[in-house]
């Protein structure tokens, strides 16, 4: 039986897998995040089972070769926490590219509604049986426009979720699909006539904080930024200094570019040394999620399962289609 170290493990993901193993694999659950300082766990294991904000450099990446480790199952879309040109002909890995997209668009359209109508602090209000409703004025969705940076399985679903509230789209795409029958436009035309910018696109070279001083300073001063895709999409400081000077009307982040040192995690003890991400849990038009966007039944259950089937697919010596590969762009 191949054995399986899972890093980064929440109940929720013991759950999911022990339901759909089958007895095929010898899993073992650490709650640490895979790192230099965990690695040497790896040896005599066959897979390593990683997430989203395990630190998979360099020197981790030649550790697990060392240790035996002969493929990296990557319990996410995401993989840029992975050194993929160290790994490259040394140690195969595998993502899951799409467990639910109706999670994270959902999710994202919830953010939405509560920044605009203030839902959360209507709650909190009322829980104090305080029943006034001043300061809790938002506006109509209907007829105003959304912009959407990124047109993938996530960013489609999230259209049509925003076509049902009678909004205008505009979409832009490095790769647009033009099959899909959107208004694309260049970013400088969706920062200046959206109302609300909501981010669906991977974090790349060309998407490292797509959102920054620049593109802040051309959006509508009533303008909501909504990210659940990946914290570096959006200069952080940049963001904040906007906020603070009351240049756009919120955001709604289930992400954000530091957050593997605090995300998943309780710090309601200690507190977080994160000025920037204090600062803006701090503010009043902003809501911070911890990366929970996926968090559904279903994706759970297709988080397994597709993991699985790259594990069965590799073993079995067959294609694996959910392979990620180094690409040289010298």
């Amino acid at each position: 039986m191949k054995k399986v170290a899972m890093f980064d493990t929440k109940p929720y993901d013991k759950i999911w897998f022990d339901r759909l193993n089958d007895d095929r694999y010898e899993i073992h659950y650490f709650e640490g995040k895979l790192t230099t300082d965990t690695v040497s766990l790896t040896k005599g294991y066959d897979v390593v089972c990683a997430f989203v904000n395990d630190d998979i450099d360099k020197e981790v990446v030649e550790q697990m070769c060392e240790n035996g480790v002969k493929l990296l199952a990557m319990r996410c879309a995401g993989y840029s926490n992975v050194d993929i040109k160290a790994a490259s002909g040394k140690l195969k890995i595998a993502r899951v590219p799409a467990y639910s997209p109706y999670a994270v668009a959902e999710f994202a359209m919830g953010l939405l509604l509560t920044l605009n109508r203030k839902l959360h602090k209507a709650y909190n209000r009322t829980r104090e049986y305080n029943f006034n409703i001043n300061g809790l004025t938002g506006m109509d969705l209907y007829g105003k426009t959304v912009g959407v940076i990124g047109t993938g399985k996530i960013g489609q679903v999230f259209v049509n979720i925003c076509r049902g509230f009678g909004m205008r789209v505009l979409a832009y795409d490095i790769f647009p699909n033009n099959s899909l029958g959107y208004e694309y436009v260049d970013l400088d035309t969706l920062f200046r006539d959206s109302d609300v910018i909501s981010l669906h696109c991977p974090l790349t070279e060309q998407t490292n904080h797509i959102i920054d001083e620049d593109a802040i300073s051309k959006m509508k001063e009533h303008c909501y930024i909504i990210n659940t895709s990946r914290g570096g999409l959006i200069d952080s400081r940049a963001l904040l200094d906007a906020l603070r000077e009351r240049r756009i009307g919120g955001a709604g982040l289930d992400v954000y570019e530091e957050e593997a040192e605090f995300f998943f995690e309780d710090h309601s003890e200690k507190g977080i040394t994160d000025a920037t991400l204090a600062l803006l849990s701090a503010m009043p038009n902003v809501i911070i999620t911890s990366h929970q966007a996926f968090l559904t039944e279903e994706a759970l259950s297709n988080i397994a399962k597709v993991t699985f089937e790259n594990m069965d697919a590799f073993f079995a010596g067959s294609s694996l289609v959910n392979e990620v590969q180094y690409t040289y762009n010298g």
